[in-house]
């Protein structure tokens, strides 16, 4: 019997992030979101300056499945960047709060924002533990 697999609810619900986003406040330019077929990851497109600098990156986000083992609960991701950067993320989004950790879920530093009702636009900030962080505002383009 082949076992059929569907991907998980957690993530089809990032259906809402996909198409390409303009990013204003601590961070300004494009992030763009497409499925890889089968829709079981989303794939992210950074291509923003932050503190000055350029950032093109491209981040995996999904479900963990290791290699003969069932998938994990949380819905995780690595982004990779031009500068040589890999950062790791737990996502969860519950009714139109977003949550992304850096690092591990419930961690000190993380991003909490929310989608308005028509769905376009996502406010929010980052937080990073010891202060910092800024405010960020992605509009549907």
């Amino acid at each position: 019997m082949i076992e059929t697999r569907q991907p998980s609810p957690e993530v089809q619900a990032l259906d809402r992030l996909v198409g390409t986003w303009k990013v204003t406040g601590g961070a300004e330019g494009t992030v763009r979101y497409e499925w890889m077929p089968g829709r079981f990851f989303l794939v992210q497109h950074v291509e923003l300056t932050q503190f000055g600098e350029p950032v093109t990156g491209m981040e995996v986000i999904g479900n963990l499945r290791p290699f003969g083992e069932p998938a994990g609960a949380d819905v995780v991701s690595r982004y990779y960047d031009s500068a040589g950067n890999t950062f790791d993320y737990v996502y969860e989004l519950e009714g139109d709060k977003l949550t992304i950790w850096a690092g591990a879920k419930g961690g000190p530093a993380y991003f909490a924002g929310t989608f308005d009702a028509a769905g376009t636009t996502l406010t929010g900030e980052w937080v990073y533990p010891g202060g910092g962080g800024y405010a960020s505002t992605s509009t549907r383009i």
